[in-house]
């Protein structure tokens, strides 16, 4: 296993605007839950989407009738103060990272690579110190943990699931850019969209997404140390 070298200064801030923003979205899950709960015990079920807890909150003010206690309605309106508090402060944190991702050549070619974006992008530059800490696409893959882990002895390989070492705010990333890649791939006719169809006729939606962020970061690897500009034609003989 080979590590990336220490950062410079513009990567270790790139990562800070990430940490901070991760925080955010983190907190505010929390208090999703915690307001879902709080409800539920009053007996307003909100169904699980953050949509749908907004559309509450903003009914409990217009509708006085409700069989809800006034203390409760009261901390409901500061929790949805709260809530919204925390919406604009991670859109603010959204529009630096874009402004990041605008500023930089380099993030630009990554983003064209399907189901890596923005933040994706500008995640992977502030993570990756030496581009030549690798040797090649399959090492920075292992680094993510997006490869099997090996048991294997006597000359008989065993593959088990991804090792799920390494970076963990990478890996969710790729792997949460990869299924919404796979969303928009039904009506393709791309050499790459097939491959993920036929894979997907066989495989486990989840082994499909892992086995495409795998792919996606050896593209990435690859783009990251030379000036290649990515070719989706190419994308599934990409090792």
């Amino acid at each position: 296993m080979r590590f990336v070298p220490v950062k410079s200064a513009e990567q270790l801030a790139v990562q800070a605007v990430h940490r901070i923003r991760t925080r955010l979205v983190a907190d505010r899950v929390r208090l999703v839950n915690q307001v879902r709960g709080l409800l539920g015990e009053h007996g307003i079920v909100v169904a699980k989407d953050i949509g749908n807890l907004r559309r509450a909150l903003a009914g409990l003010g217009d509708n006085e009738d409700r069989a809800l206690n006034p203390m409760v309605r009261a901390l409901m309106g500061e929790l949805r103060e709260e809530l919204t508090e925390l919406d604009a402060r991670i859109v603010g944190y959204d529009r630096k990272i874009r402004e990041l991702y605008r500023n930089s050549e380099i993030c630009q070619r990554l983003g064209k690579v399907e189901g890596i974006g923005p933040v994706t992008a500008t995640a992977l530059i502030a993570a990756v110190g030496d581009r030549s800490s690798f040797k090649n696409g399959r090492q920075f893959a292992a680094w993510l943990g997006l490869v099997p882990k090996q048991r294997s002895s006597g000359g008989r390989a065993r593959l088990f699931g991804i090792s799920k070492r390494g970076d963990r705010y990478l890996r969710t990333l790729l792997i949460h850019g990869a299924r919404a890649a796979l969303g928009r791939v039904r009506d393709k006719q791309d050499p790459r969209s097939l491959w993920l169809g036929k894979m997907r006729q066989r495989r486990h939606p989840n082994v499909v997404a892992v086995a495409l962020a795998n792919k996606n970061a050896r593209i990435a690897w690859s783009l990251l140390t030379s000036d290649n500009v990515y070719d989706a034609s190419l994308s599934v003989g990409a090792a």
